[in-house]
């Protein structure tokens, strides 16, 4: 396989071999874009507000040159260059989502300049799914991030299926002031019904319906840092 420019770290290793072909600043952000899907460079340009274009140019070639991703035309649209991964690409996928469960134990309150994307919030809810807790369940939820974003996630006896806009006919209608609300809600930290009274979340449905919800979709509590050294 090729190598592309990148820093090397002089290891015999497969997890430095990984941070190299991977580890830059914004490729896994990239990456997580094209998991849900080909894109077009503006459309991962919105996405990903704050990259510089000559950065955002130099990962992509980055990731292409290491198999990664690849360019591919498609016909039917009029700027018919999109990039999307590769089948090695592809494996990122799950690895992404152990990844994005482990930094979601550690999110708190969104700075005033954090961008919450679509693709986060449906990536999100695959991220912190328990299949283990939807066996035998059978319910669809539509989500609304002040009105301005909307995903649906349908549940399915032990599967999910999440995307993008309004699913007509959901028993439960989550109305969420911003990501964090329902990150307090899936974290534990606000139960359904202290989220309802706070008025960060309000619904079309069952009080139940949305307690089921902060049971499939959790995040668990991130340890408490150490203090001082650990005397064994």
């Amino acid at each position: 396989m090729p190598t592309a420019p990148t820093r090397a770290y002089g290891q015999f290793c497969g997890v430095a071999r990984a941070l190299e072909l991977i580890g830059e600043r914004w490729s896994l952000l990239i990456i997580r874009d094209l998991v849900l899907g080909a894109k077009r460079y503006d459309e991962l340009q919105a996405g990903l507000p704050k990259i510089p274009p000559s950065i955002l140019s130099a990962r992509l070639n980055e990731l292409e040159a290491t198999g990664v991703i690849r360019r591919r035309v498609r016909a039917e649209l009029e700027a018919g260059l999109v990039y999307e991964l590769t089948q090695y690409g592809s494996e990122l996928d799950h690895i992404l989502l152990d990844l994005g469960l482990w930094g979601a134990r550690s999110l708190h309150a969104p700075g005033a300049d954090d961008v919450f994307t679509l693709d986060a919030a449906i990536l999100s809810l695959y991220t912190t799914f328990r299949a283990e807790c939807a066996e035998g369940v059978q319910i669809n939820f539509e989500i609304r991030y002040d009105d301005r974003m909307i995903v649906h996630a349908l549940v399915e006896d032990g599967a999910v299926k999440v995307g993008e806009g309004r699913f007509p006919g959901a028993e439960l209608v989550i109305k969420a002031v911003h990501g964090a609300a329902l990150l307090d809600l899936m974290s534990g930290q606000l139960t359904a019904p202290t989220a309802l009274r706070s008025g960060k979340i309000t619904i079309e449905g069952e009080l139940s319906d949305l307690e089921l919800f902060a049971q499939l979709f959790h995040v668990p509590a991130a340890p408490e840092p150490a203090t001082g050294i650990v005397v064994r």
